[in-house]
Parts: structure tokens; C-alpha cells; sequence
């Protein structure tokens, strides 16, 4: 169990990481007094952080009751479409204004995650950072806040589509190829590949759900 108990984190960001890990899941309940003991906090800014979060459709009421929010088939649907849009669009912006350490830093990042192949929790979390340096380096806050919004609300979905056989090796190949245009500076060929990236990880996801959809039955 990760430790989220870190003094430079408020209530909401340690709610939100905790969503994130997997240590709440979408239909768990939330209990402002429980989360008030497990980070060492008074009830107020746990309660505060429950409402920011339930504003923004990341917990759901059930009676009187909060829960971690769940995204159904179409939901899931629009999330994937926008998502797609503004990641293309960094990775455009990106093979635009990149600088040189940026891209290394792209580059390092994608050899470091060979060797966590067999791994899909922290190839799960080497993903993220690597969608992260991409929005960064399109140098436009507006769009980074707008994606940060956009990868808050996947925090709900329970397990990642890098556990899918074979998705961790494509991820990688995708990676580079996203790399590898932004580092020609051909903005046109890192959206493509950006938007082919996450076509291809949410096509999974839809078989990973299937797959679950079918052992039920």
C-alpha cells in the first residue's frame, strides 16, 4: 500500500492519489472520519476536498453516501475522444516549441520504461509521467490544466490496459514513434501518432471490459 501520508500534500490531492492507486475503487464508499484518521487530518479540509471532488464528478452520492465515481460505456466513449483531441494537440505544440533537454528527457524516460515491461502498475505510473513531459512540453498552461482535468477523471477507471498481453511492448513502440516525431519537429506526425496511441489503448480497455463483462455471465 502506497504512503500517502506526506506533509506536502493537502486532503484533496491525497484523496485523489488514493483514487488513483487503486486504494479506493469506482463504488467504494468515503467516510470523512475514516480518511480523517488515515492521513492525520481534521475533518474539515477532508470534507472540504470530498465536495471539490464530488463537484467534479469524481465521487457520486449514493443515499447519504459518497462514493468513487464510475464511468459507463458511453462516458468512457467521450472520455477517450477528448482525451485523444488534447493529447494530439500537445504533441503537436510540443514538436513546436520543445526545447533539446525536453526531448532527452522524452528519450531517457522511454528507455527507462523497457525494463518495466513486466511490470504494469509501475509501467502504469512511467506512462503517466511520460504524457505528462509531453504536456509540459507544448508550453501552453491552458492546455495542461485541461488535460490534468482530463487524466483526474481516469483516475476512475480500476485497472490499466498496460496488463493487457502484448499492450506494454506496443505502448513502447508508440511511445517512440511519438518521440521520434516530436524530435523531427513534425507536428503533424506527432499528433497522428499520439491520437493512433490512445485509439489503441482505449480499443483495449473496450476488450478488457468485454473480457470482464463475459467471466460475469
Amino acid at each position: 500500500m502506497p504512503d500517502l501520508n506526506t506533509p506536502h500534500k493537502d486532503a484533496y490531492g491525497l484523496i485523489l492519489e488514493a483514487i488513483d492507486t487503486g486504494l479506493y475503487r469506482p463504488g467504494d464508499r468515503l467516510v470523512e472520519n475514516e480518511l480523517a484518521d488515515r492521513f492525520g487530518m481534521s475533518r474539515t479540509p477532508i470534507r472540504e476536498a470530498l465536495q471539490r471532488l464530488e463537484t467534479q464528478s469524481l465521487l457520486a452520492r449514493d443515499g447519504r453516501s459518497l462514493i468513487v465515481a464510475s464511468l459507463d460505456h458511453n462516458q468512457l466513449a467521450e472520455l477517450y475522444v477528448v482525451r485523444g483531441q488534447l493529447e494530439g494537440l500537445a504533441a503537436r505544440l510540443a514538436a513546436r516549441h520543445a526545447n533539446p533537454e525536453e526531448v532527452r528527457v522524452l528519450r531517457d524516460m522511454l528507455e527507462a520504461d523497457r525494463a518495466l515491461v513486466g511490470d504494469p502498475a509501475a509501467l502504469s505510473r512511467a506512462n503517466k509521467r511520460f504524457h505528462k513531459q509531453i504536456h509540459l512540453a507544448s508550453h501552453n498552461r491552458f492546455l495542461v490544466q485541461q488535460l490534468d482535468l482530463v487524466h483526474r477523471s481516469m483516475a476512475l477507471l480500476a485497472t490499466t490496459s498496460l496488463s493487457a498481453k502484448g499492450r506494454p511492448e506496443g505502448t513502447l513502440e508508440e511511445h517512440a514513434a511519438i518521440v521520434g516525431a516530436i524530435e523531427a519537429g513534425d507536428g503533424d506526425a506527432a499528433a497522428a501518432a499520439l491520437r493512433d496511441h490512445i485509439s489503441k489503448a482505449y480499443v483495449t480497455r473496450l476488450k478488457l471490459d468485454a473480457e470482464k463483462v463475459e467471466a460475469a455471465t
